[in-house]
């Protein structure tokens, strides 16, 4: 999958289907994720978060989307409980998977 794919299977497993442990088929074991609210240092730690409080009851509306051969960029609108905030998240790749993810929001906006 290219960069751009592998984010978007991202956003489906995250916001669609929920099921998280299919998200260890696309991140390296050291997965790399940082936001502002969160941050981890392996794929199990970032699932397990996930499972622990999984997201509910939100939306998002990708704006724009780009890629290179190794990392890609969604920009989105999130909405959640009648509020929204513009997102950005860049998706670094190798060797077929996921391995770094940066976050960026105002939680204000949202929390």
């Amino acid at each position: 999958m290219t960069p751009l794919e592998l984010a978007k299977a991202y956003m489906k497993i995250f916001f669609d289907s929920k099921n998280f442990e299919e998200l260890k088929s696309i991140f390296s074991e050291n997965l790399d994720f940082k936001g502002p609210l969160f941050q981890s240092y392996s794929a199990q730690e970032y699932i397990d978060s996930l499972l622990a409080s999984p997201p509910v009851d939100s939306e998002y509306q990708i704006i724009q989307a780009y890629e290179d051969s190794q990392s890609a960029c969604l920009v989105y609108k999130f909405f959640k409980e009648n509020r929204e905030t513009l997102m950005s998240q860049v998706f670094w790749v190798a060797n077929g998977r996921i391995e770094k993810i940066r976050l960026v929001f105002n939680p204000q906006d949202i929390c």
